[in-house]
């Protein structure tokens, strides 16, 4: 298969796409980040890049704290409306009927319809270029009950979440795998297939 190269560009996908929130819940706002990720699981962090353009980036780089919201698909165009317009020049979360309400670590609010949101408090900002980097520690998880299954697990596939990818957003699709799944050993479905019962000699006795 020929290759075809490319000048370097941000040609990474998919990626998350998520509405952070900052500010108070007496006045909060919000924009929509695609640059985000996780940077490390024991302490729990992550980081998003932010424009300091953005009207959110001196919210969250005076209050050191934001949180990173998951919307289901079904709230697309609120997602991407989150990202196009200025919270300078109006209420944007009011304006697409999204409502904040307190976090339990931070000050920072979360959007009451996000399905998964991670509490944040800044450690770090790194400048990178067009982006800051503001690296993050994650304080708490707050999960939509209705994800949880009846001994408190997360049925993550029912959140509906979605993604970004090359300019376009995706809603994400059907399970086809999970972690390590790929090295696991094969279950025999009939035990008896594999190691089948010795056949007992009958008697000639009469």
């Amino acid at each position: 298969m020929e290759k075809i190269t490319w000048k370097g560009g941000t040609l990474l996908a998919p990626v998350p796409a998520v509405l952070v929130s900052c500010g108070t819940v007496e006045k909060p706002t919000a924009l929509t980040i695609a640059w985000t990720g996780i940077i490390s699981s024991d302490p729990p962090r992550l980081y998003i890049s932010v424009r300091p353009e953005r009207n959110s980036y001196e919210i969250i780089k005076n209050s050191g704290e934001f949180a990173v919201n998951m919307l289901p698909s079904s709230l697309v165009k609120s997602l991407d409306y989150c990202g196009i317009k200025s919270g300078k020049t109006e209420d944007k979360l009011a304006k697409r009927k999204l409502t904040a309400i307190p976090c339990e670590k931070i000050s920072a609010p979360q959007i009451a319809q996000s399905r998964i949101t991670l509490e944040c408090k800044v450690f770090d900002v790194l400048p990178q270029g067009s982006h800051d980097m503001f690296l993050a520690d994650i304080l708490a998880v707050n999960i939509d009950g209705e994800l949880l299954d009846e001994r408190g697990r997360l049925k993550i596939e029912q959140a509906g979440l979605l993604t970004y990818a090359h300019g376009a957003y995706f809603a994400l699709g059907k399970k086809i795998g999970s972690f390590g799944f790929s090295c696991k050993a094969k279950r025999t479905k009939d035990v008896h297939r594999k190691n089948p019962p010795k056949k007992s000699k009958k008697s000639n006795k009469k």
